[in-house]
């Protein structure tokens, strides 16, 4: 059909997807040796694998309805929330299974307003919001693990424990912030009471490393619904999750 986007038309991969031509061929690849796009009985897709992760790609760039999103794709509204429903948690960050030993990571928690007030809470922002644990290598700024979301009213403390990024990590060397204090992480100097300031190279050292994840985090959230998501139940994390994996492929180059 003419006059709608399609991967087809190489463009259109980077405003939508961030992505250049090859780094999108190389997730379509991935996706099909992955099994996302299997042999279905019944009616077929009526967009090709690459147009349906292109669809799903923009929806969380942009942010979009899919009713505003359809028309865009050549198909009806049904159809687009039917890709983003199949293909969302195809699109989900591989966490990493293995690390060096002299890997070290860097966590932090972020908070992402959604409207689904039965995984939203109210939040330190003053929105409901749910709260996600996103871990990445201190020496590549990949992200390595993704914790499933929790209310945005859990502290980091408990957030890092039960999300599952505690597990995901083994027993990597972790950097984090001061809200991670009591997990056994590697946290920023503090200056003792009644002591004189921190020297420094402590003020600078930690901050500089942890610089790297709030990158990250800056980048991610270039994706529109990360600011303000619409999706129920898991979507909050499969749009966080694959927009992770989006962004190391970026990265990868």
């Amino acid at each position: 059909m003419s006059g709608v986007i399609t991967a087809s038309e190489p463009s259109w991969t980077a405003p939508f997807a961030g992505l250049g031509a090859r780094q999108f061929g190389q997730l379509i690849t991935a996706l099909r040796r992955e099994g996302a796009d299997p042999v279905r009985k019944g009616r077929p897709w009526g967009l090709p694998l690459e147009d349906r992760v292109l669809l799903v790609a923009a929806y969380w760039r942009t942010n979009l309805t899919p009713r505003q999103l359809a028309p865009l794709f050549g198909v009806s509204k049904s159809a687009a929330d039917r890709v983003t429903d199949h293909l969302g948690p195809a699109l989900a960050l591989q966490q990493r299974r293995r690390f060096r030993k002299d890997t070290v990571l860097i966590v932090d928690g972020a908070l992402v307003p959604a409207r689904d007030r039965t995984v939203a809470e109210q939040s330190r922002n003053c929105r409901h919001s749910t709260s996600h644990q996103v871990v990445t290598d201190a020496d590549t700024r990949l992200v390595v693990a993704a914790g499933r979301p929790l209310p945005g009213n859990r502290n980091d403390c408990k957030a890092w424990e039960l999300s599952g990024a505690k597990a995901a990590v083994g027993q990597s060397t972790v950097i984090a912030d001061g809200g991670h204090r009591g997990t056994g992480l590697v946290i920023p100097h503090r200056r003792a009471p009644g002591r004189a300031e921190l020297p420094a190279w402590k003020e600078a050292s930690h901050r500089k490393v942890r610089a790297r994840v709030e990158y990250a985090f800056a980048r991610m959230k270039t994706r529109k619904i990360l600011r303000d998501c619409r999706l129920k139940g898991d979507g909050v994390h499969h749009a966080m999750s694959g927009i992770a994996r989006l962004r190391n492929l970026t990265l990868a180059g």
